[in-house]
This record gives structure tokens, C-alpha cells and sequence, in this order.
């Protein structure tokens, strides 16, 4: 039926919708599954649904079984296509809320500038390379993306756990992802950049440097969804009220810190869970360990665009904080997990073309040419323009437009008008004006040739890599060393190989000669970039070469940034029947009390016994779980427990496992002896009748005599820390 309501009614029947409607739209598509009984898609209620129809219990299937059909049907269609790159994904909801220093000065976007304004928020982290059935802890960019439900429309924050990107421009991207992707010809290797296409492509692209030392670091094996950090990548505008623009960096910071997996134990966790990170994300929000993470911006004045050594719109390159320092403007709390995995997480579409007012784009050509492929790639997935009216697409704030058709269509328009300008449905939906909330684009000038060239002020493609070396601890740069040799050792063309160490040599002659050392290659005395047959290289732009400029930046070191906190930590407290109860419960407590989570692990599942008669339920057994799994390992005191422990290899390799991938473990009186057995102290090391509480690079030990508040609270500062690099250098413990 034709609606017609004068143009003002409309006005002010959209304006009085009740605000908590709005804020239940996500709501109204998630069904009660409590006391319904079973029906069709049409809602006929089902009595039987084990058995196909058949004529007769041995005959054929017949195909008038309606119920057969549509179920069958439905499960063939079950799968939408999978990115083609963020794949593999977790999400969670949650809510932004800005903090009281107001950002209206600088952007218009309501949900920055009212602190109390709580957001509906969907997060989805990701991998990028792998298919949706690879392993979580593989090396490789994480994506952090997150939609906003405004009250001024969907807003996407597309990012990545790493502020920089491998390219320049856009128009390369599909030559970086065919590189890094399997190869063609035999489908291998999966979620992995270790072959030759992918250096073969690096090694003739420059640009890439900077984003390869990230990559190599530790932000590449991230601990957790929760302790990683996220970035905006491309330099966006905020926009004012009065219409005076502003370059901003997006910035997520983890409240728990940036932390990270070795190698070793990421390669471990692959097998013994491939689900590391999805599980440890959903685990921590079931049991209220709900993941913050605080926006923080960088500003910059349009003014001073060209004031930096470096262009602002090139997505490989930082603004150093010491240059222009982050600005916290509010957190997230992620505090609910989806209900349907499908339903949400692998149907949810981002756009970094998704703005509201006051937040715009630049000329990025990264991200320009990503405006065109996030809704291309949506569009393919879904085989439908109408991704938007999926529930957890859709927006919080009223949709009123003409598109009307298409598969998916779900909305149901009324009346006879799909077109403007008209005059039989009052000229509805009007145009805005700006004054309402509509999104105009900033009014910048833009003129020049038309060209397929590249900038200039783009043609420094090593100083930010070095930036990044010089900033790293030492311990940071072995890590980035070892990975080289991993990644570029399962490279067969010595020629890729030599390249790569050309190139790092312009970033590091140290860095280069540590990585040649373990490749089997020379580093070139006087190293070409032009032999790669891309951008001559000029030591800089030759625009702003003279720019503002730092040698290092600790802000992009995860050890110089470290937070140090117990909260959320898993905690591994090896035992068998024997066990002194009283220590046990005491330090659980201590731990519980720091936000740690302990669980018992044992050589089976069941009830074990303390040495007075107490029980316990073992919560893993070692089977199922590993040194691996846990930030922190306690082996408690009593005498017949230790001897158990003892003749047990699983538990004497979980001791060495975690002291070779520098976690803290705890032990005391008779538990000295495993600690021993498994090399990780000397044999003469302690008294284990001694009053002494000894906590030397993360292992804590005490005799009989010590204090258990003491022996508690030192094995918790030990697990602040959350690894103890200085033990790195003892190679020879087996594990």
C-alpha cells in the first residue's frame, strides 16, 4: 500500500523510533531454542525426521519426501565461497565507547565524541593466508577488523595486527597474493610464505622490506587475539563540523599487552591445536576475561603533510610516535561470542568504503584500490548485492533507499515508488542535507596528468626497514634472524635467496650477515636494487628527503612496550597422587587472585590424591595437553608425587619444553629433583629444605621451610614477565 504521510510525518515518525528498537535489530533474527518443537522452513511442524520417505522400509526414496529435499538442500548450499584472503576467522561482539576528551574538534563521527555513547561493536580477527582449514598459529599478518553499529550508519575499521603493508599500490595486490598463496602447480605449501613464489615476488619488490622485518618478528606468531595490537594501515581524514580536515592513523592497543608465541611452540600448537587462538579467544570471554583494547589516533595537520621523510599516504611506511604521538580516544570490551559461527563470523562483510560523516579517505592508492575490492569480493561471495540485510550486517540506524531487488532481498518495501526524483510517494526518500547528519565528501582539489606512474616521495624503500632493526632488543632481532632462515631456507633458488640478503644488506649489513650465515649464500659486496627491474632508488624521496626523521622508534618494539600482568595467564600445575594439598590450594588462590586460570594436569583424567587424603579432579591429562598450551608451569611439593613425575617422560619433557620456550615455572622441596632431571638447574642449584625463595630468569624455587606468600608472589611476578629471553642462550636443553 502507498504510503502517504507528508514528507515532515515521515521526518517525524523515523525520528521517534524507540532507540532500544533500534539497538534489538541484531537481536530479532536469533531464535529461542528452548521448548519449540521442530519445523519445516515454512513452519510446519515436523514429527519424524531420522528416516527419508520410501516405499516400504527397504524401498526406494521417494521424491515427494518435501522434508528431505529441503533439508538436503539446504545442507548442499551450506557453504558460501571463503575469502580469498582472511580466510580463517574468529569474531566476537562487544562495545566502543569513547572517553571524555571529546574529539569533536576534530571529527563529526558521533560515536568518537559522546562518552556516553556505548557502541555495538562486531571484531573479526583472521589470518591471511591460509584457507579456512589451516592451522591458527602459522606465521603470517593477522587481520583486526572491526564494525561499528552507529547511530549515524555502519562504520568499518579494516586493519591488520601490523601497521604497515607489503605494497604500495593496490594494482599489485593480486600479483602479492597469487605469489604467496599455494602454488598452482601442486597446491602447496598451505598458510605459509616459506617457497619460492612468494620471495621470488619479494625479492623484485623493494617496496616490501619494511612489512618483511614485521612480518619476520614476533608479531607474526602472535599469544592471542587478545594481546596482539591492531592498526588502521592507510593514513584516513577526520573531518569537522566546520569542514576542516585532518590526516589520522588508527591505532587498537591491547590492555594485555602485545605478546607472542616462538616459533617452535607455534609450530607444536599447529598439531596439538589448530585452534589455538579461536579457542583461547572464546574461552577467555566465556569465563568473563573479556579482551580491551583502547583507540588511539595520530593527528596530523594538513599543513604538515609534507613535513615527514616519508609520504603520508604510503601504506609501507609509519609515523613514528616520537614524531607524532598516539592520542587515546576510547576502548573496546569484547564481552560476548557469537551465537552462530556461520550466521556471523563467516558471513560478516567489511568495507573500508563503510564511513559516516567526519570520517573520509585519502588518496592512499592502496587504499583507494581497496574501496573497489571489498565490495567486489563481498558481492562474489554472497552472489548477491543484498549482503547488507544478513543480520549481522545489517545497520542499527534506519535504511531507506531504492534498491530494492536482487537476490537475498529480505526487506519488504511497500508502495509503488523505487525511484527519485518522484512525486507520488512525496518525493520520499528525501536527500539530506549536512546539516542532518548526510555524508559529504571533503572538498579537496585534485588535478594532474593522466598516468600509470608512482610518486616520487614513494621511493624509499629501506630506511623504515632499518628503523624497525635498529629498534628491536636483541632478543627481538634473533628471533627475526631465525625466522629468515626458516622462511628463506625452504626457498630452492639460491638466486631468490642471494637477492633477499641483497636487499637486507640495504637494511642492515648485521642483519644480512646473520641471515647468510643460515642460507648458504654470500652478502653482495655492493648490492644493485636496480638489477631487480623496478623503482631506481633514490635514498629517499627527493621531495621531503629532508623531513622530520628518527634513527629509532622503541614504540614498534614489543619488548621495550611490554605490559606486564598475570591476568588471564594459564597456569600448568604438574602432579600425581602424593601431592602437598595445603601448597597447592594456596598458590591456586594466589593465582586465582592475580586473574591467572590454573588447571591440573596429570598423567590421566580422574581424582588424584593429596599425601593427607584431600582429592583433586585432573583437568587434563598429558595426552591431550602440553607445556604448549600454557604461559606458566608449578609443580607442587610432596614427596610420592615427585617420584610419579619422575619416571613420567611426558612431565620431565613439559618441565624442559617450558624452560626452553622461557616461561615461568615454580617449584618446591622435593620438586627440585624434576627440575633437575629435566637440565634446567644444575644438580647442587638448591637446598630443598632451605627457608630461601630463590627466582632466578623465571624459574622460582624454595625448600620445604620457605614461605608459601613469598613463593607464591615471586612465581607471579615471574609470570608477569611473560617470557625470560635471557634463558635463550642454553640450546642444549632437550624438549
Amino acid at each position: 500500500m502507498e504510503n502517504n504521510d507528508s514528507p515532515n510525518q515521515r521526518s517525524s515518525n523515523s525520528s521517534s523510533v524507540d532507540e532500544s528498537s533500534k539497538n534489538r535489530q541484531l537481536e530479532d533474527f536469533r531464535e529461542n531454542p528452548q521448548d519449540q518443537y521442530m519445523t519445516t522452513d515454512q513452519g510446519v511442524r515436523i514429527s519424524h525426521t531420522d528416516d527419508s520417505l520410501k516405499a516400504g522400509s527397504r524401498g526406494p526414496l521417494l521424491m515427494e519426501d518435501f522434508h528431505f529435499r529441503e533439508k538436503m538442500t539446504h545442507f548442499d548450499h551450506e557453504s558460501i565461497p571463503e575469502r580469498v584472503v582472511h580466510a580463517r576467522g574468529s569474531g566476537a561482539h562487544g562495545y566502543f565507547q569513547p572517553y571524555d576528551n571529546s574529539m569533536a574538534d576534530f571529527t563529526k563521527a558521533k560515536f568518537l565524541t559522546d562518552p556516553n555513547t556505548k557502541t555495538p561493536v562486531f571484531v573479526r580477527f583472521s589470518t591471511v593466508v591460509g584457507s579456512r582449514g589451516s592451522a591458527d598459529t602459522v606465521r603470517d599478518v593477522r587481520g583486526f577488523a572491526t564494525k561499528f553499529y552507529t547511530e549515524q550508519g555502519n562504520y568499518d575499521l579494516v586493519g591488520n595486527n601490523i601497521p604497515v603493508f607489503f605494497i604500495q599500490d593496490a594494482n599489485k595486490f593480486a600479483d602479492l597474493v597469487h605469489s604467496i598463496k599455494p602454488d598452482p602447480d601442486n597446491e602447496m605449501p598451505q598458510a605459509s610464505a616459506a617457497h619460492d613464489t612468494f620471495w621470488d615476488f619479494a625479492s623484485l619488490m623493494p617496496e616490501i622490506n619494511h612489512m618483511i622485518l614485521w612480518l619476520l618478528s614476533d608479531r607474526g606468531i602472535p599469544r592471542s587475539f587478545r594481546m596482539m595490537d591492531g592498526f588502521g594501515v592507510h593514513t584516513f581524514r577526520f573531518v569537522n563540523e566546520a569542514g576542516k580536515g585532518r590526516f589520522v592513523k588508527f591505532h587498537w592497543r591491547s590492555k594485555l599487552g602485545s605478546h607472542s608465541l616462538v616459533w617452535d611452540e607455534a609450530q607444536k600448537l599447529a598439531g596439538k591445536d589448530p585452534d589455538w587462538l579461536r579457542r583461547d579467544l572464546w574461552e577467555a570471554i566465556e569465563m568473563g576475561d573479556y579482551p580491551e583494547f583502547e583507540l588511539n589516533v595520530q593527528i596530523v595537520e594538513e599543513e604538515d603533510e609534507f613535513k615527514f621523510n616519508f609520504d603520508l599516504l604510503d601504506a609501507t611506511k609509519i609515523i613514528p610516535e616520537e614524531l607524532v604521538p598516539l592520542r587515546p580516544i576510547g576502548k573496546m570490551i569484547l564481552n560476548r561470542n557469537p551465537d552462530n559461527f556461520f550466521a556471523e563470523t563467516e558471513q560478516v562483510a567489511f568495507h573500508p568504503g563503510n564511513l559516516i560523516p567526519g570520517i573520509d579517505v585519502t588518496n592512499d592508492p592502496l587504499l583507494q584500490g581497496r574501496l573497489f575490492s571489498y565490495i567486489d569480493t563481498q558481492i562474489n561471495r554472497f552472489n548477491s548485492a543484498n549482503f547488507g540485510e544478513v543480520p549481522i550486517n545489517r545497520p542499527v540506524s534506519l535504511v531507506h533507499n531504492h534498491q530494492g531487488a536482487g537476490f537475498m532481498r529480505q526487506t519488504i518495501n511497500k508502495g509503488k515508488v523505487n525511484y527519485w526524483p518522484n512525486s507520488l510517494g512525496n518525493g520520499c526518500p528525501m536527500m539530506a542535507p549536512e546539516n542532518k547528519g548526510a555524508y559529504v565528501h571533503y572538498m579537496e582539489k585534485v588535478e594532474g596528468q593522466k598516468v600509470r606512474a608512482r610518486s616520487e616521495s614513494f621511493n624509499d624503500h629501506y630506511s623504515q626497514a632499518t628503523l624497525f632493526w635498529n629498534s628491536m632488543t636483541e632478543p627481538e632481532k634473533k628471533h627475526i634472524v631465525k625466522a629468515a632462515h626458516f622462511e628463506l631456507g625452504k626457498v630452492m633458488s639460491k638466486e631468490i635467496r642471494q637477492r633477499m640478503v641483497g636487499h637486507f644488506s640495504k637494511v642492515s649489513m648485521d642483519f644480512a650477515q646473520r641471515v647468510a650465515e643460515g642460507i648458504g649464500v654470500e652478502v653482495p659486496k655492493d648490492f644493485d636494487q636496480k638489477s631487480t627491474g623496478h623503482y631506481e632508488d633514490n635514498d629517499a624521496s627527493r621531495k621531503i628527503k629532508d623531513g622530520k626523521s628518527v634513527k629509532e622508534t622503541s614504540f614498534v618494539s614489543m619488548e621495550k612496550n611490554k605490559i606486564e600482568t598475570a591476568k588471564s595467564r594459564k597456569v600448568a600445575i604438574l602432579l600425581e597422587d602424593g601431592y602437598d594439598y595445603c601448597e597447592v590450594v594456596q598458590v591456586k588462590q594466589a593465582l586465582k587472585e592475580a586473574g591467572a586460570h590454573a588447571k591440573i594436569v596429570s598423567k590421566f583424567h580422574g581424582m588424584r590424591k593429596s599425601s593427607t587424603g584431600e582429592e583433586i579432579e585432573t583437568d587434563k591429562s598429558h595426552i591431550t595437553t602440553g607445556s604448549i598450551m600454557y604461559d606458566a608451569i608449578y609443580i607442587p611439593e610432596g614427596e610420592k608425587s615427585i617420584e610419579a613425575l619422575l619416571k613420567e617422560g611426558d612431565a620431565v619433557h613439559f618441565v624442559n619444553e617450558a624452560f626452553k620456550h622461557c616461561k615461568a615455572i615454580a617449584t618446591s622441596g622435593n620438586g627440585i629433583a624434576l627440575l633437575q632431571k629435566a637440565e634446567v638447574i644444575g644438580i647442587d642449584f638448591a637446598d630443598k629444605s632451605s627457608e630461601k625463595v630463590i627466582s632466578d630468569k623465571g624459574v622460582v624455587t624454595a625448600g620445604k621451610e620457605a614461605d608459601a606468600d613469598e613463593f607464591a608472589s615471586q612465581f607471579i611476578e615471574a609470570i608477569k614477565k611473560h617470557r625470560h629471553w635471557n634463558r635463550e642462550e642454553k640450546s642444549m636443553v632437550p624438549s
